[in-house]
């Protein structure tokens, strides 16, 4: 299932649910538990030849709402495709449901269950979108943005983005809300920017509380509030996304908009580290150096920083570090950090 096949997922099964909204501000945000490795979420896989009947299981629940549930939807999240396929057809057919259209040209749009065909799925798009569907409206926008089924059109995906995020979708809200930050489509308007991601945040999009939390950290667009901007950092960092995990933990190691917590700040930067972030692994080394938030260890220390400075990241004061340091030390850094830069050359498996 492609990227855009996953985040389709995501919206649609939160619709009919309630979005809490983001208090006003919090004084002291949970800090995130001790980080652990992180799991490979899996992919759905799409068979050769998806069965055309799923196997049996219990009947879908209603939506909170009332509403009948989606077969069509559920057979879809289920990777039964031609199913999805069929359902969604008849739906169409029957009560020309939006929803149903929007699904159909997902299913074109990456040739699950069908052949593919953007030009197809474009049809099915602009019809559910010209019925008032967002999650079709946003899709619309991807397809312009990408150049499929026709010539690449950033205004038209503008449009698009503008028409989806005024009805609520979030991710859209949240690529509409860079476009007003970039300022190049749009007049440059930190104010709208900061409303969209609002939006987005209170879906639960990690990109967009980290932007938001940001925005408030430097008071553009809104007031500065480091408490709310901690708070934001503390969500998206609670879904993993590693650069809020490094501005979360620089807050608690700096007890800026947060209870200082040196310990937790440095399992934070050690799990960025690890995702090969510079800047965790600047802090980190510094933290290994001093001996303030876990155990000094010096050859670590040169390790991380010997990493950090073959990202690009220049520190004076850990260079000197090392020079000073006893040559056994020196050289057991060296040699580990060696190892990893040397894993890094050799890219990501094929």
């Amino acid at each position: 299932m492609t990227a855009l096949a996953r985040r389709l997922v995501i919206v649609l099964a939160a619709l009919g649910f309630a979005i809490l909204p983001l208090p006003a501000a919090a004084q002291n945000p949970p800090a995130p538990a001790t980080p652990k490795a992180q799991p490979v979420k899996p992919k759905p896989k799409s068979p050769a030849t998806p069965p055309s009947t799923p196997a049996p299981a219990a009947a879908p629940a209603p939506a909170p709402d009332g509403r009948p549930p989606d077969l069509a939807f559920g057979a879809f999240q289920r990777g039964y495709y031609i199913t999805a396929f069929a359902l969604a057809t008849k739906n169409v057919d029957d009560k020309s449901d939006p929803k149903a259209m929007t699904l159909l040209g997902e299913l074109y749009a990456n040739g699950l269950g069908v052949a593919q065909d953007d030009q197809k799925a474009a049809e099915w798009y602009k019809l559910a979108a010209d019925r008032g569907d967002r999650e079709a409206m946003f899709a619309l926008a991807m397809f312009k943005l990408a150049g499929r089924a026709g010539p690449r059109d950033r205004d038209a995906s503008a449009k698009w983005l503008a028409a989806a995020a005024k009805l609520g979708q979030p991710l859209a809200a949240y690529d509409l809300a860079l476009l007003y930050i970039e300022g190049q489509l749009f007049p440059q308007d930190f104010a709208r920017a900061a409303e969209l991601l609002r939006v987005a945040a209170e879906a639960g999009n990690p990109e967009a509380q980290y932007a938001l939390g940001t925005l408030y950290k430097g008071g553009r667009g809104v007031a500065r509030d480091m408490h709310q901007a901690v708070y934001l950092f503390g969500l998206a960092a609670l879904a993993d996304y590693t650069d809020a995990e490094v501005e979360y933990a620089i807050a608690l190691y700096n007890g800026d908009g947060v209870t200082r917590n040196q310990e937790v700040a440095a399992a934070l930067f050690h799990k960025a580290a690890l995702k090969n972030n510079p800047v965790a692994q600047n802090r980190l080394a510094h933290i290994l150096a001093s001996g303030l938030g876990a155990p000094a260890d010096p050859v670590a220390a040169t390790k991380w920083h010997l990493i950090s400075k073959a990202r690009g990241e220049t520190d004076f004061a850990l260079d000197d570090f090392v020079a000073k340091l006893d040559p056994d030390k020196r050289a057991a850094g060296e040699a580990e950090a060696k190892k990893w830069i040397d894993e890094l050359k050799k890219g990501p498996p094929s």
